[in-house]
Parts: C-alpha cells; structure tokens; sequence
C-alpha cells in the first residue's frame, strides 16, 4: 500500500467550543490509483488535505490518527522531516491559483524556486528543467512564458503552472489535487482532467482528487470516499457509488446532477450540513435525511460492508 490514513482526527478550540472538521476519517491509496473525495463545501475535505500536507491552520491541531507514507507513519516525525517530504515525494494543487501563486514574480522564478527545494542545479540546467516542466503540463511556448507573471496568463494557464509546481519534484509520489477545476470553465476542465490523467501515467503517483464534482470524480477517478460533516459516510469503486449507492447523502448529491440519459427535475439537497462545533448526537445527515428513523436520532451508524470494496455508515444501508 502507498498511502493510509488512518482514523485521522483535526480539532480547533473556538469561542464556541470544540470544533471537530475532521473526525475519524480512513482511506487507502495504491501507487497509481485515484481517489476521489466528495462532499458539500464545509464537510472537511480541504482541511483533511492540509492535515495529511501538517499545514493546520492554528490553533488547529492533529489529536489522532496515522498518516503512513511507503510504511512510514509522517506524523511522528518533527516539521524537518516533513519538510523533506513536502515538495519532494508529496505536493498538493491548491483550488485558487491566483492565490498561489505570487503576483510580483514571472512564472519562471516560482516553478523555479520548487525545483531547488528538491534539487541542486546550475542556472542553465534549472532554465532548462523550469522549462520541460511548463511543456509537461502543456503550456505553449514555454521559453517565452517563463518570463510573463500570472496575471499575464488566463486561470487555465495558471492552474497549470500550480501543477507545474507541483510536479517539480521527480520522486514525486502522492499528489493532492484540491478542487484544482472550481474556477475553470467546462472545457478547460476537462482538458486538465484529462492531463493530470495523462501525467499520473507518466509518473505514477498515488492521485488525492477533492472536489464536490461527481462529474469530474466519475472522469476521473478509481474509487470515492463520499465526505459529510467530518466523518467518510461511504466508500467504494466509483461506478459502485454512481450506479448503486447505499447512502442517502450520496444519493442526494448524485439527484442534484443533471443525466443525459434522463430527464427530470433536479433535488436539491434540503437544509445545512451541521456546523463542527455542533454535531447532533445521531447519524449527523439525519435532519436533512428523508428516510430518517428513530434510530438515526439516537446513534451514530456503524459501517456497514455491502461488498469487499464498498462500504456505507448507514443504518439502512442494505434496504436503500
């Protein structure tokens, strides 16, 4: 196995008590293999992505869980050691790059400056590796693009300057993709789905895709992990969840995407989800659930395994 996470815990103390973004979370990833994580904004995603990169926000903090990278638990080791695994042999593509990228400095120095951290080279080699990056993710005439700034280049063109960043190490081995299509058009997006599918075969890493797409997970993705309110509610191979899910939520967020092969009117999802702060004492998705029982008031729901590869925190996942 390439990378687990295990029951990975993050909490803040707020003014408003303690608030719990991720609460137990688990999943798995295969050198080559796609994950995706879905769910509602607000429901921990990206706070689990800057757990596993140990880039909490303070006061936030990790108080449970594994993160295991090739055997090795990252957690226990000290902010040098993680410094010599981010960038290098894990990098994450965050969802705005505009704010990732620095506005003052050409394009060339930034992908530049990610190079070095994982490796020495002269001024003429680093030119030429800036620029081999650039052409990997597509970017035309990247001799000359080097030196424009990003707000020179549309938010396509700096999304994949961001991957270029990204993809600077050559031992590259987990990347995490945060939302990386949000402020892209449709067809824009669909041609960096379509590279980052290209470049994982080139490469071989371990791919983390966030998104509250299913369009875009369908794409893309191996298997799915469906994300509400802190805690993984089901898990499976992504044409299990499509075509046959065993969670109301994952229903619900498959009935709000419109399908060629259907016409009917699109279900929004009723209500909120819980704020962290404020978890009801039952299964969290229950106010806002229309086959809400007794039971589903009382108590949070056990996992339930339909299969070997699927499971659901549901307790009426085998009747749904």
């Amino acid at each position: 196995m390439l990378f687990e996470v295990n029951n990975l815990k993050v909490q803040f103390d707020t003014l408003m008590g303690i608030s719990t973004p991720v609460d137990g979370i688990s999943y798995s990833l295969d050198e080559g293999e796609t994950l995706g994580l879905v769910g509602e904004s607000g429901c921990g995603k990206s706070m689990s992505a800057s757990a596993i990169m140990r880039l909490i926000p303070p006061p936030g903090q990790i108080v449970n869980g594994e993160i295991i990278l090739d055997g090795v638990d990252i957690l226990k080791g000290s902010e040098s050691d993680m410094r010599k695994i981010r960038g290098h042999t894990m990098s994450m593509v965050l969802q705005d790059p505009v704010a990732s990228l620095n506005p003052v400095f050409p394009i060339g120095d930034q992908v530049g400056e990610a190079v070095t951290v994982s490796q020495k080279l002269q001024k003429s080699s680093l030119k030429e590796r800036v620029i081999a990056l650039l052409d990997m993710v597509r970017i035309p005439s990247a001799q000359d693009r080097i030196y424009e700034y990003p707000h020179q280049m549309s938010g396509g063109m700096r999304q994949r300057v961001a991957g270029a960043i990204a993809f600077a190490s050559r031992d590259l081995r987990v990347l995490i993709a945060d939302e990386p299509t949000t402020a892209l058009d449709v067809t824009v997006q669909a041609q960096y789905l379509e590279l980052l599918k290209e470049l994982q075969s080139e490469v071989g890493f371990g791919l983390i895709f966030i998104s509250h797409d299913l369009g875009a997970v369908a794409e893309l993705c191996d298997k799915v992990a469906v994300m509400y309110a802190g805690r993984i509610v089901e898990t499976g191979d992504t044409r299990t969840i499509i075509n046959h899910p065993r969670h109301p939520y994952t229903k619900a967020l498959l009935d709000c995407l419109p399908r060629l092969n259907e016409v009917k009117r699109l279900e929004p999802i009723g209500g909120e989800p819980p704020y962290p702060y404020a978890f009801p004492v039952g299964c969290r998705f229950a106010p806002r659930c229309p086959n809400v029982a007794d039971l589903c008031l009382e108590k949070y729901p056990e996992v339930i395994e339909i299969d070997k590869t699927h499971t659901a925190a549901c307790w009426y996942a085998n009747e749904l």
